[in-house]
């Protein structure tokens, strides 16, 4: 075997050990996602639950600004090292503690924690990627944690058992954080950082407004990741209050609206690769989940097939946009800009404080169910910045 081949073994090696990894971590993150505000709700009523989820959001924005500097001082092996030992001790309270302020904080502070567990599982993966092959991997490992989006709701579903023991569901997931310990521990001891950019917050306002196609792709993030908030923290407890499905139906629906994020994001990560540009396909994403996302104001039926089939579709506009906007972006970044891929990151807690804000705001004028027409205009106004 030559050097070259052996080194190209080893980066793929590496590459299927990081997805099954980020497995995992998704997996652990997602069983109790789609009944996280069920639970809280158990504690809060509902615009206390839309200020804890806010809470957390600017939490983590502050934890992403504060994050390179923690992984130039502990470097990034060491930092998600204790990054999961603190998500373990936060589950741990989650599962034992009866007090309402208790849980609000965990859950607060267990949104920045899991957030950065993430950056950490990116800079390991960007630091092993060939970048001739940026979509393939990015597609592969997109695939691999959203495959855990899948699983997830059905074994979430089942844990509850039409129950109101959603504590149950942190119980699974704090068990899955002992393996990603380990599996951490063992894979990267010798990981070599590379030398971190340091810019101030001015500097980096700078660095990224100069990159005009970065703001662009960023915008259109924030309004991909504010459809995603929206429909995690508001969609289950519509199908269940509202439309008046039961937690079993509401878990087979989940599992088959996430089918397409597995099931098509590594072909088109390829198809990136080669020679279809990811603008266009982009756009084609953010244009069928605008217009199934408005159809859904006008599904008001219990009938779990029409539901699933509506949601299904919406996310094939959603995972052909998100796989786009990965490719591109990590196409451009290097393994040394951690601010950046921060930035880029942190769309996802400020969609989590916008969605609220956007939910109290459509329901002044609007019932529940035309939220969802405001959803998808506002997602179709994602082209404007995709198609320039």
């Amino acid at each position: 075997m030559t050097t070259a081949t052996s080194t190209s073994y080893s980066k793929s090696h590496i590459v299927y050990t990081i997805a099954i990894i980020g497995f995992i971590y998704t997996l652990h993150m997602v069983v109790p996602m789609y009944s996280n505000s069920s639970f809280l709700s158990l504690f809060a009523d509902e615009r206390t639950l839309g200020y804890i989820y806010m809470a957390g959001a600017a939490v983590t924005v502050l934890a992403y600004l504060l994050a390179p500097s923690f992984i130039r001082k502990l470097g990034n092996y060491t930092l998600s090292l204790w990054l999961v030992i603190a998500q373990i001790a936060i589950f741990y309270g989650l599962i034992a503690s009866d007090s309402s302020i208790t849980i609000a904080l965990l859950f607060i502070l267990q949104s920045a924690v899991v957030s950065l567990i993430g950056l950490s599982l990116d800079i390991f993966l960007e630091k092993y990627t060939d970048h001739m092959h940026v979509g393939a991997i990015r597609g592969m490992y997109t695939a691999t944690l959203n495959a855990s989006w899948v699983i997830a709701p059905l074994l979430g579903t089942y844990i509850i058992n039409g129950t109101e023991n959603y504590r149950s569901t942190y119980v699974v997931a704090f068990a899955m954080l002992f393996p990603l310990l380990y599996l951490i521990y063992r894979n990267f001891p010798r990981f070599k950082d590379p030398t971190y950019r340091h810019l101030s917050p001015w500097q980096l306002v700078r660095h990224i407004s100069h990159n005009h196609n970065w703001v662009k792709l960023f915008t259109a993030n924030v309004i991909l990741q504010i459809f995603y908030a929206w429909m995690t923290i508001y969609s289950p407890i519509y199908l269940n209050k509202t439309v008046g499905l039961g937690w079993e139906s509401i878990g087979i629906i989940l599992v088959i609206m996430l089918i397409p994020f597995p099931l098509i994001q590594y072909p088109l990560g390829k198809l990136a690769d080669k020679k279809y540009g990811e603008k266009e396909m982009m756009a084609a994403g953010f244009v069928i989940m605008g217009l199934a996302t408005i159809a859904l104001a006008f599904i008001n039926i219990p009938n779990v097939a029409l539901w699933a089939l509506a949601l299904f579709i919406t996310r094939i506009g959603a995972a052909t946009a998100e796989i786009m906007m990965e490719t591109y972006f990590f196409k451009t970044v290097s393994t040394s800009d951690t601010a950046a891929l921060g930035i880029f990151r942190i769309t996802r807690p400020i969609s989590y404080i916008v969605a609220p804000i956007l939910t109290a705001a459509g329901l002044l004028f609007m019932t529940h169910e035309y939220l969802y027409a405001l959803i998808g205009i506002m997602t179709l106004l994602a082209l404007i910045p995709v198609l320039r």
